[in-house]
């Protein structure tokens, strides 16, 4: 039986909320958007968030092609308990603080007083002419968007959830997985870039940790049940 469409929306849309929330890029974005327009940041953060679940949905799809679904289908559900049992550990591990808040605050506020330094030293000729000179890429997207897109980006780049994203394409519906993705994605930034530093700071790592290991677990389980072909 080939993978439902509805079923590989779900498990994304689960795993994706589960997983964002209280990530690194959830406080990335809500800090940025204490400092720049939320619509820019906004914007910056979907789009890096839209083309990366994109691009490790292509990869999971593509895995089955390459070798034969029974590994994939294998690999997908070891990486399911491997998560599940890292996420555990590190939900344990938390001692209830946002460290990782204050981590990803001092990173970018570090960033933000050396950026405003130099801004600050250079002349208003220099100004002109690097704005004569910006890359072409500039001439099209506000600095803040590509700012936002980049630490978003290369902040997911080989991240849990973007690798369990690709071992769920991998072994799902490919297109459910993108929309589950994507909605996912859209709710959890959205969500950040409203409600701020406040609202980040209210979320409990280690709550999140513990759900976010027991539902990879669940889905380990499910798979492991399921077979290759989707059969139980």
């Amino acid at each position: 039986m080939a993978p439902s469409l509805l079923g590989g929306f779900t498990k994304s849309l689960a795993m994706t909320v589960l997983s964002e929330i209280g990530d690194k890029t959830f406080f990335a974005a809500a800090i940025l958007a204490m400092r720049y327009p939320r619509k820019l940041v906004l914007a910056g953060c979907l789009t890096s968030l839209t083309v990366m679940t994109a691009l490790s949905v292509s990869l999971g799809w593509v895995a089955p092609n390459l070798i034969s679904r029974k590994w994939t289908h294998h690999v997908t559900t070891l990486l399911f308990f491997v998560f599940g049992i890292l996420s555990l550990w590190e939900g344990f591990k938390e001692d209830g603080d946002s460290e990782e808040l204050a981590e990803v605050e001092a990173e970018l506020d570090g960033n933000f007083k050396s950026n405003k330094a130099e801004s600050k030293s250079k002349s208003k000729a220099n100004d002109d002419k690097k704005k004569q000179q910006r890359p072409f890429v500039l001439q099209f997207f506000s600095p803040i968007f590509i700012k936002a897109f980049s630490i978003t980006f290369f902040g997911e780049w080989g991240d849990k959830s973007q690798i369990a994203t690709i071992g769920l394409a991998a072994d799902e519906n490919p297109f459910g997985v993108v929309l589950g993705g994507v909605l996912a994605q859209a709710l959890c930034t959205t969500a950040a870039v409203m409600g701020g530093k406040s609202l980040a700071s209210q979320i409990s790592e280690k709550m999140v940790g513990l759900s976010s290991g027991v539902l990879f677990l669940l889905f380990g389980i499910m798979s492991y049940l399921s077979g290759p072909e989707g059969e139980l």
